[in-house]
Protein backbone atom coordinates (compact mmCIF):
# COMPACT_ATOMS: atom_id res chain seq x y z
CA UNK A 1 0.00 0.00 0.00
CA UNK A 2 2.79 2.32 1.16
CA UNK A 3 5.01 1.50 -2.46
CA UNK A 4 1.38 2.45 -4.71
CA UNK A 5 0.70 5.59 -2.52
CA UNK A 6 4.89 6.48 -3.49
CA UNK A 7 4.42 5.82 -7.12
CA UNK A 8 1.31 7.79 -7.53
CA UNK A 9 3.31 10.92 -5.89
CA UNK A 10 6.09 10.63 -8.27
CA UNK A 11 3.90 10.36 -11.04
CA UNK A 12 2.29 13.62 -10.15
CA UNK A 13 5.23 15.70 -9.76
CA UNK A 14 6.24 14.22 -12.92
CA UNK A 15 2.97 15.48 -14.80
CA UNK A 16 3.46 18.56 -12.76
CA UNK A 17 6.73 19.42 -14.17
CA UNK A 18 5.50 18.20 -17.59
CA UNK A 19 2.57 20.75 -17.22
CA UNK A 20 4.57 23.38 -16.11
CA UNK A 21 6.99 22.75 -19.03
CA UNK A 22 4.23 23.17 -21.28
CA UNK A 23 3.34 26.49 -19.43
CA UNK A 24 6.33 27.81 -19.65
CA UNK A 25 6.48 27.19 -23.46
CA UNK A 26 2.73 29.08 -24.09
CA UNK A 27 3.79 31.80 -22.03
CA UNK A 28 7.00 32.30 -24.15
CA UNK A 29 4.95 31.87 -27.56
CA UNK A 30 2.47 34.46 -26.80
CA UNK A 31 4.88 37.17 -25.91
CA UNK A 32 5.96 40.15 -28.30
CA UNK A 33 8.38 39.03 -30.89
CA UNK A 34 11.85 40.75 -31.37
CA UNK A 35 11.32 42.80 -34.60
CA UNK A 36 15.27 42.49 -35.13
CA UNK A 37 16.45 40.43 -38.31
CA UNK A 38 19.87 38.83 -39.32
CA UNK A 39 20.51 41.52 -41.97
CA UNK A 40 20.62 43.96 -39.08
CA UNK A 41 23.99 43.04 -38.30
CA UNK A 42 26.85 45.34 -39.17
CA UNK A 43 29.18 42.54 -40.51
CA UNK A 44 32.67 43.32 -41.26
CA UNK A 45 33.79 44.75 -44.97
CA UNK A 46 35.66 41.56 -46.17
CA UNK A 47 38.50 43.18 -47.82
CA UNK A 48 39.12 44.56 -44.05
CA UNK A 49 39.04 41.29 -42.46
CA UNK A 50 41.19 40.02 -44.84
CA UNK A 51 43.90 42.19 -44.46
CA UNK A 52 43.78 41.94 -40.72
CA UNK A 53 44.15 38.06 -41.46
CA UNK A 54 46.91 38.53 -43.02
CA UNK A 55 48.63 41.36 -40.39
CA UNK A 56 48.56 38.60 -37.95
CA UNK A 57 51.77 37.70 -36.52
CA UNK A 58 52.31 34.13 -37.14
CA UNK A 59 53.46 31.77 -34.21
CA UNK A 60 56.06 29.04 -33.50
CA UNK A 61 57.43 30.30 -36.77
CA UNK A 62 61.19 28.52 -36.07
CA UNK A 63 58.99 24.85 -34.68
CA UNK A 64 57.22 25.05 -38.01
CA UNK A 65 60.59 25.84 -40.30
CA UNK A 66 62.33 22.86 -38.20
CA UNK A 67 59.49 20.55 -38.69
CA UNK A 68 59.25 21.32 -42.52
CA UNK A 69 63.00 20.58 -42.75
CA UNK A 70 62.63 17.31 -41.06
CA UNK A 71 60.38 15.88 -43.77
CA UNK A 72 63.06 16.72 -46.29
CA UNK A 73 65.00 13.77 -45.35
CA UNK A 74 62.22 11.42 -46.38
CA UNK A 75 62.42 12.96 -50.05
CA UNK A 76 64.65 10.06 -51.78
CA UNK A 77 62.41 7.48 -49.50
CA UNK A 78 59.28 9.48 -51.39
CA UNK A 79 60.93 9.28 -55.02
CA UNK A 80 61.56 5.65 -54.20
CA UNK A 81 58.19 4.92 -53.61
CA UNK A 82 56.50 6.73 -56.75
CA UNK A 83 59.06 4.71 -58.79
CA UNK A 84 57.47 1.50 -57.19
CA UNK A 85 54.18 2.28 -58.73
CA UNK A 86 52.35 4.25 -55.65
CA UNK A 87 50.92 7.46 -55.64
CA UNK A 88 51.56 9.51 -52.62
CA UNK A 89 49.20 10.72 -50.58
CA UNK A 90 49.68 13.43 -48.07
CA UNK A 91 47.79 13.88 -44.72
CA UNK A 92 47.96 15.60 -41.41
CA UNK A 93 46.96 19.30 -39.84
CA UNK A 94 48.49 22.45 -41.51
CA UNK A 95 48.71 23.45 -45.44
CA UNK A 96 50.67 21.09 -47.56
CA UNK A 97 51.10 23.11 -50.31
CA UNK A 98 54.42 24.57 -49.38
CA UNK A 99 55.50 21.15 -48.65
CA UNK A 100 55.14 19.33 -51.53
CA UNK A 101 55.90 22.27 -54.35
CA UNK A 102 59.53 22.18 -52.36
CA UNK A 103 59.27 18.17 -52.87
CA UNK A 104 58.51 18.42 -56.75
CA UNK A 105 60.79 21.23 -57.39
CA UNK A 106 63.68 19.70 -55.82
CA UNK A 107 63.19 15.66 -55.83
CA UNK A 108 61.13 15.26 -58.99
CA UNK A 109 63.60 16.97 -61.44
CA UNK A 110 63.73 13.79 -63.97
CA UNK A 111 59.77 14.08 -64.35
CA UNK A 112 57.76 16.16 -66.49
CA UNK A 113 54.94 17.87 -63.86
CA UNK A 114 51.23 19.13 -63.59
CA UNK A 115 49.77 20.56 -60.85
CA UNK A 116 46.38 20.75 -60.28
CA UNK A 117 44.71 23.52 -57.43
CA UNK A 118 41.78 21.03 -56.17
CA UNK A 119 41.05 24.11 -53.42
CA UNK A 120 39.87 26.57 -56.46
CA UNK A 121 35.81 25.81 -56.62
CA UNK A 122 36.40 24.91 -60.86
CA UNK A 123 38.60 22.73 -62.28
CA UNK A 124 38.82 21.95 -66.26
CA UNK A 125 40.17 18.49 -65.70
CA UNK A 126 39.84 18.03 -69.96
CA UNK A 127 42.80 20.30 -70.10
CA UNK A 128 44.60 19.00 -67.64
CA UNK A 129 44.78 15.71 -68.93
CA UNK A 130 45.18 17.70 -72.62
CA UNK A 131 48.50 18.84 -70.74
CA UNK A 132 49.63 15.51 -69.53
CA UNK A 133 49.18 14.03 -72.88
CA UNK A 134 51.28 17.06 -74.65
CA UNK A 135 54.34 16.77 -72.13
CA UNK A 136 54.44 12.92 -72.96
CA UNK A 137 54.47 13.95 -76.62
CA UNK A 138 57.25 15.99 -76.41
CA UNK A 139 59.01 13.68 -74.12
CA UNK A 140 58.34 10.66 -77.01
CA UNK A 141 59.65 13.21 -79.34
CA UNK A 142 62.86 13.98 -77.14
CA UNK A 143 63.54 10.25 -76.72
CA UNK A 144 63.09 9.61 -80.61
CA UNK A 145 59.64 7.41 -79.70
CA UNK A 146 57.50 9.07 -82.65
CA UNK A 147 56.08 5.97 -84.29
CA UNK A 148 52.50 5.84 -82.73
CA UNK A 149 50.43 4.47 -85.22
CA UNK A 150 47.32 6.39 -85.87
CA UNK A 151 47.85 8.46 -82.66
CA UNK A 152 49.71 11.65 -83.98
CA UNK A 153 49.60 14.58 -82.77
CA UNK A 154 49.50 16.11 -86.07
CA UNK A 155 47.15 14.15 -87.17
CA UNK A 156 44.38 14.64 -84.41
CA UNK A 157 45.36 17.86 -81.91
CA UNK A 158 44.98 16.46 -78.46
CA UNK A 159 42.23 18.68 -77.67
CA UNK A 160 39.97 17.49 -80.49
CA UNK A 161 40.20 14.06 -78.41
CA UNK A 162 37.59 12.53 -75.97
CA UNK A 163 39.00 11.53 -72.65
CA UNK A 164 38.60 8.36 -73.28
CA UNK A 165 41.32 8.56 -75.66
CA UNK A 166 43.71 10.92 -74.01
CA UNK A 167 43.58 8.45 -70.87
CA UNK A 168 44.37 5.49 -73.50
CA UNK A 169 47.25 7.14 -75.03
CA UNK A 170 48.56 8.37 -71.41
CA UNK A 171 48.96 4.49 -70.72
CA UNK A 172 49.94 2.91 -74.42
CA UNK A 173 52.97 1.15 -74.94
CA UNK A 174 54.75 3.51 -76.61
CA UNK A 175 58.26 2.38 -75.36
CA UNK A 176 59.22 -0.52 -72.84
CA UNK A 177 60.18 0.66 -69.48
CA UNK A 178 59.70 4.11 -67.54
CA UNK A 179 62.14 6.69 -69.58
CA UNK A 180 59.37 9.17 -70.00
CA UNK A 181 56.99 9.60 -67.28
CA UNK A 182 54.92 12.94 -65.98
CA UNK A 183 54.03 13.61 -62.60
CA UNK A 184 50.43 15.15 -61.51
CA UNK A 185 50.37 17.03 -58.02
CA UNK A 186 47.14 17.25 -56.23
CA UNK A 187 46.52 20.25 -53.92
CA UNK A 188 43.30 19.05 -52.00
CA UNK A 189 42.70 16.15 -54.00
CA UNK A 190 39.18 16.06 -51.89
CA UNK A 191 38.67 20.18 -52.69
CA UNK A 192 35.29 21.54 -54.07
CA UNK A 193 36.45 21.38 -57.54
CA UNK A 194 37.27 17.88 -57.49
CA UNK A 195 34.97 16.41 -55.26
CA UNK A 196 32.62 14.94 -57.14
CA UNK A 197 32.42 10.89 -58.19
CA UNK A 198 33.21 11.14 -62.15
CA UNK A 199 36.30 13.71 -61.33
CA UNK A 200 37.39 11.47 -58.95
CA UNK A 201 36.67 8.41 -61.37
CA UNK A 202 39.08 10.57 -63.56
CA UNK A 203 41.59 10.51 -61.26
CA UNK A 204 41.72 7.13 -60.63
CA UNK A 205 42.06 6.18 -64.41
CA UNK A 206 45.06 8.53 -64.68
CA UNK A 207 46.75 7.34 -61.52
CA UNK A 208 46.48 3.86 -63.23
CA UNK A 209 48.10 5.16 -66.24
CA UNK A 210 51.77 3.48 -66.94
CA UNK A 211 53.55 6.45 -67.39
CA UNK A 212 52.08 8.68 -64.34
CA UNK A 213 52.72 9.44 -60.89
CA UNK A 214 50.28 10.99 -58.56
CA UNK A 215 51.67 13.05 -55.67
CA UNK A 216 48.13 14.42 -53.87
CA UNK A 217 47.44 16.08 -50.14
CA UNK A 218 44.05 15.30 -48.42
CA UNK A 219 42.53 17.97 -45.21
CA UNK A 220 38.50 17.10 -45.09
CA UNK A 221 38.17 14.12 -42.29
CA UNK A 222 35.85 12.41 -44.76
CA UNK A 223 38.16 12.29 -47.96
CA UNK A 224 38.79 8.51 -47.84
CA UNK A 225 34.82 7.97 -48.38
CA UNK A 226 35.29 9.73 -52.08
CA UNK A 227 36.64 6.06 -53.29
CA UNK A 228 35.71 2.57 -53.38
CA UNK A 229 38.28 -0.74 -52.91
CA UNK A 230 39.68 -0.98 -56.28
CA UNK A 231 39.88 3.01 -56.25
CA UNK A 232 42.28 2.92 -53.05
CA UNK A 233 44.19 -0.45 -53.92
CA UNK A 234 44.42 -0.68 -57.30
CA UNK A 235 44.41 2.84 -59.28
CA UNK A 236 45.27 5.65 -57.26
CA UNK A 237 47.11 2.70 -55.14
CA UNK A 238 47.89 4.89 -52.25
CA UNK A 239 51.42 5.50 -49.73
CA UNK A 240 49.36 7.03 -46.77
CA UNK A 241 52.27 9.81 -45.34
CA UNK A 242 51.55 11.68 -42.42
CA UNK A 243 52.69 14.77 -42.41
CA UNK A 244 51.63 17.53 -40.16
CA UNK A 245 53.01 21.33 -41.04
CA UNK A 246 50.68 23.05 -38.56
CA UNK A 247 51.57 25.93 -41.47
CA UNK A 248 48.97 28.14 -42.10
CA UNK A 249 46.26 27.82 -44.99
CA UNK A 250 46.53 30.63 -46.54
CA UNK A 251 46.35 30.55 -50.46
CA UNK A 252 43.56 27.55 -49.29
CA UNK A 253 41.67 29.90 -47.28
CA UNK A 254 41.39 32.59 -50.13
CA UNK A 255 38.77 31.14 -52.51
CA UNK A 256 36.63 30.46 -49.66
CA UNK A 257 33.83 33.03 -48.56
CA UNK A 258 34.10 34.20 -45.30
CA UNK A 259 31.60 33.50 -43.07
CA UNK A 260 32.06 37.41 -41.10
CA UNK A 261 32.50 39.11 -43.95
CA UNK A 262 30.17 40.39 -46.44
CA UNK A 263 30.60 38.45 -49.47
CA UNK A 264 31.77 39.63 -53.41
CA UNK A 265 32.01 38.23 -56.54
CA UNK A 266 34.72 40.58 -57.77
CA UNK A 267 38.35 39.56 -57.59
CA UNK A 268 40.03 42.27 -55.59
CA UNK A 269 43.34 43.45 -56.15
CA UNK A 270 44.55 42.22 -52.78
CA UNK A 271 43.43 38.46 -53.64
CA UNK A 272 44.66 38.34 -57.16
CA UNK A 273 48.43 39.92 -55.65
CA UNK A 274 48.18 37.06 -52.90
CA UNK A 275 47.65 34.28 -56.02
CA UNK A 276 50.01 35.82 -58.12
CA UNK A 277 52.77 36.01 -55.59
CA UNK A 278 52.30 32.21 -55.00
CA UNK A 279 53.20 31.53 -58.79
CA UNK A 280 56.61 31.22 -60.91
CA UNK A 281 58.11 34.33 -61.46
CA UNK A 282 58.06 33.65 -65.16
CA UNK A 283 54.15 32.94 -64.56
CA UNK A 284 54.04 36.50 -63.11
CA UNK A 285 55.88 37.95 -65.97
CA UNK A 286 53.09 36.47 -68.62
CA UNK A 287 50.73 38.10 -66.76
CA UNK A 288 52.09 41.60 -66.67
CA UNK A 289 52.52 41.39 -70.48
CA UNK A 290 48.46 40.90 -70.49
CA UNK A 291 48.17 43.63 -67.63
CA UNK A 292 50.54 45.91 -69.63
CA UNK A 293 48.89 45.71 -73.09
CA UNK A 294 45.75 46.33 -71.69
CA UNK A 295 46.38 49.58 -69.52
CA UNK A 296 47.98 50.68 -72.98
CA UNK A 297 45.18 49.99 -74.77
CA UNK A 298 42.01 50.71 -72.54
CA UNK A 299 39.70 50.47 -75.68
CA UNK A 300 40.62 47.30 -77.30
CA UNK A 301 38.87 44.55 -76.58
CA UNK A 302 41.60 42.47 -74.92
CA UNK A 303 44.51 41.19 -76.32
CA UNK A 304 45.40 38.55 -79.00
CA UNK A 305 46.42 35.13 -78.07
CA UNK A 306 48.63 35.01 -80.89
CA UNK A 307 50.14 38.66 -80.01
CA UNK A 308 50.88 37.07 -76.37
CA UNK A 309 52.92 34.41 -77.03
CA UNK A 310 54.69 36.03 -79.81
CA UNK A 311 55.77 38.92 -76.41
CA UNK A 312 56.58 36.19 -74.77
CA UNK A 313 58.81 34.05 -76.80
CA UNK A 314 60.59 37.51 -78.00
CA UNK A 315 61.06 38.16 -74.01
CA UNK A 316 62.21 34.17 -73.37
CA UNK A 317 59.06 33.89 -70.90
CA UNK A 318 58.04 30.70 -72.45
CA UNK A 319 59.77 28.19 -74.89
CA UNK A 320 56.26 26.56 -76.45
CA UNK A 321 53.14 27.29 -76.39
CA UNK A 322 52.51 24.45 -74.19
CA UNK A 323 54.14 26.19 -71.60
CA UNK A 324 52.25 29.28 -72.30
CA UNK A 325 49.11 27.19 -72.05
CA UNK A 326 50.18 26.25 -68.94
CA UNK A 327 49.98 30.03 -67.50
CA UNK A 328 46.87 30.88 -68.71
CA UNK A 329 44.79 27.42 -67.53
CA UNK A 330 46.43 28.41 -64.32
CA UNK A 331 45.51 32.43 -64.47
CA UNK A 332 42.41 30.80 -65.52
CA UNK A 333 41.67 28.59 -62.92
CA UNK A 334 42.24 31.33 -60.42
CA UNK A 335 39.90 34.04 -62.55
CA UNK A 336 42.95 36.12 -62.96
CA UNK A 337 42.41 36.33 -66.55
CA UNK A 338 39.19 35.59 -68.98
CA UNK A 339 38.69 35.43 -72.76
CA UNK A 340 36.86 36.54 -75.41
CA UNK A 341 36.13 36.79 -79.37
CA UNK A 342 36.99 40.18 -80.98
CA UNK A 343 35.54 41.41 -84.25
CA UNK A 344 38.14 40.04 -86.11
CA UNK A 345 37.28 36.61 -84.27
CA UNK A 346 40.40 36.20 -82.39
CA UNK A 347 40.82 34.87 -79.08
CA UNK A 348 41.54 37.65 -76.70
CA UNK A 349 42.35 37.65 -72.88
CA UNK A 350 41.88 40.39 -70.59
CA UNK A 351 41.79 40.56 -66.84
CA UNK A 352 38.24 42.12 -65.10
CA UNK A 353 39.98 44.46 -63.21
CA UNK A 354 39.42 48.88 -63.52
CA UNK A 355 42.94 50.42 -64.68
CA UNK A 356 43.59 51.67 -61.56
CA UNK A 357 42.85 48.49 -59.97
CA UNK A 358 45.23 46.62 -62.56
CA UNK A 359 47.61 49.20 -62.10
CA UNK A 360 47.83 48.62 -58.13
CA UNK A 361 48.38 45.21 -59.10
CA UNK A 362 51.05 45.68 -61.00
CA UNK A 363 53.09 47.88 -58.36
CA UNK A 364 52.52 45.51 -55.88
CA UNK A 365 53.75 41.99 -58.06
CA UNK A 366 56.34 44.11 -58.98
CA UNK A 367 57.85 45.11 -55.82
Amino acid sequence: MRSRMESNCVEEEEFEFSRNYFLAKELGTSSKKSARKLSDINIVDEQELRETYANLEPKHEKEINDLMNSYKKSYSEWVFILRCGFGLLMYGFGSKKALIEDFASTALTDYSVVVINGYLQQINLKQVIITLAELLWDQLKMHGKTTLGNFTKNQQPFNTKSMDDLIAFLDGPHFEGKECSVCLVVHNIDGPGLRDSDTQQYLARIAACSHICVVASIDHVNAPLLWDKKMVHTQFNWYWHHVPTFAPYKIEGMFFPLVLAHSGSAQTVKTASIVLLSLTPNAQSVFKVVAEHQLAHPDEEGMPLNNLYTVCRERFLVSSQITLNAHLTEFKDHELVKTKRNSDGQDCLYIPLTSEALEKLVQEISH
